[in-house]
């Protein structure tokens, strides 16, 4: 039994086959997945999709490569979502510096844009007592800083991980979690292969970030939830222990910090 703690279905990938993928996935083992929200819509999209779906849960968030387009009452708008029993976390959210405007005068600007929607949406996220998915982009010092700022107050998981071990190390120290995705299966990622071989057991996921970052021998293809099996595998490959093994601890990793039917 597999969690796929990072999913996009609601978007328009899946529009043709997304029962068909939820059922693929299913049948691969993984038996829940956790729908992300980036944006006011595609947050809508995942609690519906959460709350239609038994296996699907929902969070609800702003991207930080969408602040341009927030709405004034997006804060507002993500409260009342996240009343749904299905929304389980904020996020995704965070800073993002590798995906800045071109033009030079408004870089400074969209940061500190990103930095106070970080900030609101970690407040909502103490006000509601929901954890926080973390997206970190070129942007680690900023991205820490912010997150210090709620020591205590929230726990995040930085998905899609890809740092050393000494970076996961110091997010575990904050009382975060790591996720790794597809990329521990690319050949040239020694580095996130070398941290998940290494990461203390219960402080990391397993997700997709489907529809991206399919893992071989499917790289550069969709890819769906039922993938999560291929990342599984080869962490417990890394590691020398079974995928059941594996399966189990992250399980019960994502069971605890996404505090499913709270």
């Amino acid at each position: 039994m597999l969690i796929d703690t990072h999913a996009h279905l609601d978007y328009p990938d899946y529009d043709p086959d997304r029962a068909e993928v939820i059922g693929r996935a299913t049948d691969a083992g993984v038996t829940e997945i956790i729908s992300i929200g980036t944006r006011i819509d595609s947050s809508i999209r995942a609690v519906e999709l959460a709350e239609n779906f038994p296996n699907i849960w929902a969070t609800v968030g702003i991207h930080p490569c969408d602040v341009d387009n927030a709405p004034d009452d997006a804060i507002d708008q993500l409260r009342k979502l996240a009343q749904s029993r299905r929304v389980v976390a904020v996020g995704e959210i965070g800073l993002d510096y590798h995906h800045l405007p071109e033009n030079p005068a408004e870089i400074e600007p969209n940061k500190k844009l990103q930095a106070r929607l970080f900030r609101e949406q970690l407040d909502l996220c103490v006000e509601l007592g929901l954890n926080a998915v973390i997206h970190q982009r070129d942007s680690w010092d900023d991205t820490l800083a912010i997150l210090k700022e709620f020591t205590g107050k929230v726990r995040g998981v930085f998905h899609c991980f890809g740092g050393t071990l000494e970076q996961a190390q110091e997010v575990i120290s904050l009382g975060h979690l790591v996720s790794f995705t597809g990329i521990v299966t690319f050949k040239n990622a020694r580095q996130v292969q070398a941290t998940a071989q290494d990461m203390p057991f219960d402080q990391f996921m397993v997700e997709t970030d489907c529809p991206y970052l399919a893992p071989a021998p499917d790289r550069g293809k969709r890819c769906e939830p039922a993938h999560t099996r291929r990342v599984a595998e080869q962490i417990a490959q890394l590691r020398g222990v079974s995928l059941e093994e594996i399966a189990a601890r992250t399980t019960k990793t994502a069971r605890e910090f996404f505090r499913f039917e709270r």
